[in-house]
């Protein structure tokens, strides 16, 4: 039996007639997948509710920063304690540095960071301090890789300008995009030929050290450790985009699962705890270059807003106290869930490649391996939606994109795994009856 989406229709529809596309940000509308997007009223765990009474267990957590679930009690109370204290000052605060010392213990990497209010914001930022601490203009960041939509992030980005494969985006001025040089990400051979042409005009490198904005790409062996040695010697900046990784793939990030230092990291996500929060760090002689203490300036009067410092505090004590048992059971979770769809899709004839780093993974369906944006880009996006609307029906919401990795959180079960699995189970059986 359908669901009934009655209302969450009708609240679309006046949605339409309000904001473009009845949405704040793209891939909400399920353009990629059809269908209709049902509108969430409730969250608990690892479930969502929508408008019309439908229960729906959550593989997609917020984009990924509900690695604890819907309204996890520690966070709740922390945001309730402080929004009674008020909302926000536009003034500073003790729970800045407080969420800034759990931060710091975490990521060794960071010596100083500074908070904004999204992971655009962030790498944005990051970059600006990058160029003002080598003297230089250009940048490198790699195809598919989503860094937020400041102008001259947006060349060949992944996330929803994948998905509604978009080269880049109207209104980027031709002046801008020229310091950007994308290139194929896991290709050591281009970033080794961008420097040789652009020799000491690089400022840094961004990157995704795994990337979550075309579906879930691993870093090739060695690579990372290349891109390390590379900028060390040419004197470019290494930034990692650590918004999706943060606190996910490790307690570290993926800095600290594959051993890499680099000059500075964006995050975001789960820093917050659900509330918008995002921050740069690195070095302190980098960091120093932002203003009142040097000449980069940057500023937001919600920066460090106090709901969202409360809600990251209470998450990141929580990942500290507990980590030994939280990264575990996400490892765990995850594989069995991965491992378990791929295993269907295989046993029902569809080619299905599985990329997975902890809790972050994606089903493509393509069978060749997936290492770059041209290879995610060869999956087969009209299979996928037949998937994803299955499994909406059967109450399991996947990311509405073949490009966006998918999430869970230490509030899903097992149980909860081995329904998904069965759920996709009968969904496969039916795609490959109506192939």
């Amino acid at each position: 039996m359908a669901r009934n989406l009655e209302r969450s229709l009708a609240l679309q529809k006046r949605a339409e007639a309000l904001l473009p596309g009845g949405v704040d940000s793209p891939v909400r509308a399920f353009r990629a997948v059809g269908g209709e997007p049902p509108f969430v009223v409730r969250g608990a765990g690892a479930y969502l509710w929508d408008a019309d009474g439908n229960r729906y267990l959550d593989y997609f957590g917020s984009w990924g920063p509900m690695v604890l679930g819907h309204a996890f009690p520690a966070v709740v109370e922390a945001i309730q304690q402080a929004a009674a204290k008020s909302a926000s000052f536009g003034a500073s605060t003790p729970a800045e540095g407080d969420l800034a010392e759990l931060v710091v213990e975490a990521v060794p990497s960071i010596d100083k960071l500074r908070f904004v209010s999204s992971g655009t914001e962030a790498t944005m930022s990051a970059i600006r301090v990058a160029r003002a601490f080598t003297g230089r203009k250009y940048i490198i960041k790699f195809e598919g890789c989503y860094h937020g939509h400041s102008d001259g992030l947006l060349v060949k980005a992944g996330s929803g300008v994948a998905t509604f494969g978009i080269p880049g985006s109207a209104g980027v001025p031709e002046e801008i995009a020229h310091y950007t040089l994308a290139l194929p990400y896991n290709d050591i051979a281009s970033v080794e030929a961008a420097f040789e042409a652009h020799r000491g005009e690089i400022a840094c490198i961004i990157l995704e050290p795994v990337v979550g904005n075309m579906g879930c790409v691993l870093p090739a062996g060695g690579y990372l450790e290349t891109l390390r040695a590379i900028t060390l010697r040419e004197g470019a900046l290494l930034i990692f985009d650590e918004v999706m990784t943060g606190f996910r793939v490790a307690h570290g990030g993926a800095q600290q699962r594959y051993g890499i230092v680099p000059d500075m990291t964006a995050l975001g996500k789960i820093i917050g705890g659900g509330l918008p929060c995002g921050a740069f760090g690195g070095r302190a002689e980098i960091m120093n270059l932002l203003a009142p203490l040097g000449p980069v300036y940057q500023a937001g009067t919600l920066s460090g807003n106090p709901l969202a410092m409360a809600a990251g505090m209470a998450t990141l004590q929580h990942l500290r106290q507990h980590k030994t048992e939280v990264y575990a059971r996400l490892e765990a979770l995850s594989a069995m869930v991965a491992d378990g769809i791929t295993a269907a899709a295989h046993e029902a004839g569809l080619p299905v490649v599985t990329n997975r780093v902890g809790a972050m993974f994606t089903w493509f369906f393509t069978e060749a391996p997936v290492t770059d944006f041209a290879s995610a880009a060869a999956s087969d996006t009209a299979l996928f939606a037949r998937f994803h609307h299955a499994m909406m029906e059967a109450g399991i919401w996947l990311p509405p994109s073949q490009f966006e990795a998918a999430f869970l959180s230490t509030a899903h079960t097992e149980a909860d795994i081995s329904a998904t699995i069965e759920a996709a189970r009968n969904a496969f059986a039916a795609i490959e009856v109506n192939a």
